[in-house]
């Protein structure tokens, strides 16, 4: 679904639970040019797809979005200006699934804070 929108350059834990993530988005990628023309703002569900594709990884588990609370985007997130995202994951095991606690920044910028929860497919 993201094709060659955004590359992982590294994915490192911290604790048993917790990672950090580094990547750059690809500011020429299609979805781009429509959202929006001359002015470019990555799309709040390219974000969430970005972060189910990572635990995706990290759990090795296929995961089904069923929950998403406590969602705050603070900050545009333009692919010309700030391409390269930071991302904190917290993954605990929940029910049949996972709850992620997830921070995007740039910079010293949060873009976006969430709780995430999914089920395994």
């Amino acid at each position: 679904m993201l094709d060659d929108f955004y590359t992982l350059n590294s994915l490192q834990p911290t604790t048993e639970n917790d990672y950090i993530c580094e990547l750059t988005l690809n500011a020429a990628h299609p979805i781009f040019k429509g959202h929006f023309p001359d002015k470019p703002i990555t799309p709040g569900v390219c974000m969430l797809q970005i972060i189910k594709n990572i635990v995706e990884s990290i759990t090795a588990h296929k995961l089904f979005l069923y929950k998403t609370v406590n969602v705050k985007f603070m900050a545009l997130i333009n692919p010309y200006e700030n391409p390269e995202l930071t991302l904190t994951l917290s993954i605990l095991p929940y029910a049949d699934g996972y709850q992620v606690k997830s921070t995007t920044s740039f910079g010293d910028t949060v873009a976006l804070k969430l709780t995430n929860y999914y089920n395994k497919v």
